[in-house]
């Protein structure tokens, strides 16, 4: 398990519209949200109320995004859990934006998505199938091919 990863605003929001958001304790005991991401789902008011509620979900403000990251135009969230796995080497972030996702692994920075999480959780026995909460995510919004939910599926012997 890893020490600290650092959240973006989509695997929050589809994690808690799948009823699903301690998968990411799966990976870490504590889960730091940058105050750009809040900022970010202020529209989504029971997650707002989630993050306020979970005591392993930690609000922190990340200091201000280095060349490398701001130089790639992504949203304030993405920069900000990149920011923090720059200054916080060999941590890992959760971020499902491909460019976010380019940018960390161009920079060193360990990365995931959210769809990792419900790989691991049926590897554990967390979840009896993954593909309900797959398709949920789905439902909520997650960009997911044909190919890459089939391949998912695959891995966890569905």
């Amino acid at each position: 398990m890893v020490e600290r990863i650092a959240v973006n605003s989509s695997p929050l929001i589809l994690l808690t519209e799948v009823g699903f958001l301690n998968f990411l304790q799966l990976v870490s005991e504590e889960v730091v949200v940058p105050t750009a991401v809040v900022t970010e789902i202020q529209q989504y008011g029971e997650i707002v109320r989630a993050i306020a509620q979970t005591d392993w979900l930690v609000v922190t403000e990340i200091p201000p995004a280095p060349e490398p990251i701001e130089s790639r135009n992504l949203g304030a969230g993405e920069s900000a859990v990149l920011a923090w796995g720059y200054f916080n080497p060999g941590r890992e972030v959760i971020l499902d934006d491909l460019a976010a996702r380019r940018c960390a692994i161009n920079l060193g920075i360990p990365v995931r998505g959210t769809v990792s999480l419900v790989i691991i959780a049926k590897q554990r026995g967390e979840i009896p199938a993954a593909r309900p909460v797959l398709e949920g995510m789905r439902d909520c919004g997650l960009y997911l091919s044909d190919r890459l939910f089939y391949q998912t599926l695959t891995l966890v012997g569905e």
